[in-house]
């Protein structure tokens, strides 16, 4: 009987940790400050929200610097992005956990209008997104870094 015991109370106590290293691990949701890959400089925030175990990233605000107006549109994307406000655009969708990552989505350059493959890693405080074509070996990662949680929607 005392094995039995000990054996549940070990089940129990195992899943209670399992429970709480789950919920510690951080998460992709929040608003997250993206920077220009030709000169370092901030560029944009991102939402990122997550719909029914989906996960999706929203520009919310380009961020004012010199030569790039906080009113850009998508010219050179196709579809029902082309000519469309930046502003506002889903550039990252289709993402899913996968183990420590996200994968399975994809990401839309707003400058060139491309289309990646992609996959993110989440660190604390930083975002590294990785676009690429065919395998992830030919790609590019960007760091992003997550907001305070009180900028506004």
């Amino acid at each position: 009987m005392t094995n039995k015991i000990l054996s549940i109370a070990t089940a129990i106590l195992g899943l209670a940790v399992l429970t709480t290293v789950a919920a510690a691990e951080p998460s992709p949701i929040g608003l997250w400050r993206t920077f220009d890959d030709r000169d370092g400089q901030a560029a944009s925030l991102v939402r990122i929200e997550e719909k029914a175990g989906v996960f999706e990233g929203r520009v919310v605000k380009i961020l004012p610097r010199p030569g790039h107006h906080p009113d850009a549109i998508c010219e050179k994307c196709d579809g029902t992005r082309k000519n469309q406000p930046i502003t506002g655009m889903t550039i990252l969708w289709g993402m899913r956990r996968d183990g420590d990552e996200y994968t399975g989505g994809e990401i839309i350059d707003p400058d060139n209008g491309n289309v990646y493959r992609c996959k993110i890693r989440v660190s604390d405080n930083t975002l590294d997104v990785r676009g690429y074509v065919g395998i992830s070996l030919f790609g590019r990662t960007q760091t992003w870094i997550r907001e305070p949680p009180d900028v506004p929607r």
